[in-house]
């Protein structure tokens, strides 16, 4: 302890109970900004950020990642939350939620007299019991399209509003099985999300294609074409203006040359760039 107070005299250092306490303390905080958010009936919240810039949430994914979490504790507990919604796609809230109840009950039977490593050796049984159970009660089914138009909905309700929910799952559900291809992972860098101004959430549709958001070049361009000819180049063929950098530099070396030498550099030197910028 004395050398981490030597590294940083302004460090707190909290032994035994105390960092205890402050560690159940952290993961209790962020359980409780997080509670409310659970469920269709969740609480929005307002995140804004340094420049201004407003964005309204209830997602716990987007909370976790978004919010300055300074205590390592409750970083901590923020990563495997975020981990969590990164291999499943949902979950973060209840992940969040469980491990500050869970140290919730560990508190009270720590402040029991009960040992901390009894407590851990306990969880671990729980899960061992609770893998088991699972194992039990699931169900197999084939994941065709109804059954995970299900799965999106039930997740997507607990994020945005019932209406909105319904209309994002099915396009949500058909832009996977898109771009899904037989005995390989998805891929979903190929599905592509567009804001498109001047229109509402409600307006989302999926388009089976490529989408352009490119304006016509003449006002007598057609506005739709069947069978069209596709050309794909990977050159730019809008027009841009052309530009001249030039700069003279003077070597304080030259100055020790004698006066023939210097002008011929300066000779050169105006020929070349009098050449460059014919060339332009």
């Amino acid at each position: 302890m004395s050398a981490i107070k030597a590294l940083n005299p302004k460090a707190e250092v909290a032994r035994a109970q105390a960092a205890l306490a402050v560690n159940i303390s952290a993961a209790r905080g962020l359980q409780d900004v997080l509670r409310t958010n659970l469920g269709p009936k969740g609480t929005m919240k307002m995140l804004v950020s340094g420049a201004g810039d407003i964005k309204l949430t209830k997602d716990g994914n987007v909370l976790l990642r978004e919010m300055q979490i300074q205590h390592p504790t409750a970083s901590l507990i923020a990563k495997v939350a975020t981990a969590q919604d990164d291999m499943t796609g949902d979950g973060t809230t209840s992940n969040v939620l469980i491990i500050g109840e869970l140290l919730k009950q560990a508190d009270l039977y720590i402040s029991e007299g009960l040992h901390p490593r009894i407590v851990t050796e306990g969880f671990e049984a729980a899960k061992e019991k609770a893998l088991e159970m699972l194992e039990q009660v699931k169900v197999s089914k084939e994941m065709d399209r109804e059954t995970l138009i299900n799965v999106a909905r039930t997740s997507l309700r607990t994020k945005v509003h019932r209406e909105l929910a319904d209309i994002l799952t099915e396009a949500v559900v058909d832009a996977v099985l898109t771009v899904k291809k037989p005995n390989e992972p998805i891929d979903l860098f190929m599905v592509e999300i567009m804001e498109m101004k001047h229109k509402t959430e409600s307006d989302t549709n999926l388009v089976r294609g490529i989408v352009l958001d490119h304006g016509a070049r003449h006002p007598d361009m057609k506005k739709r074409v069947e069978n069209a000819y596709i050309l794909t180049c990977s050159v730019s063929l809008e027009y841009e203006k052309t530009y001249v950098e030039s700069a003279f530099e003077i070597l304080d070396a030259i100055l020790n040359y004698k006066h023939g030498h210097c002008k011929d550099v300066v000779f050169l030197t105006a020929t070349r760039v009098r050449t460059l910028i014919y060339d332009h």
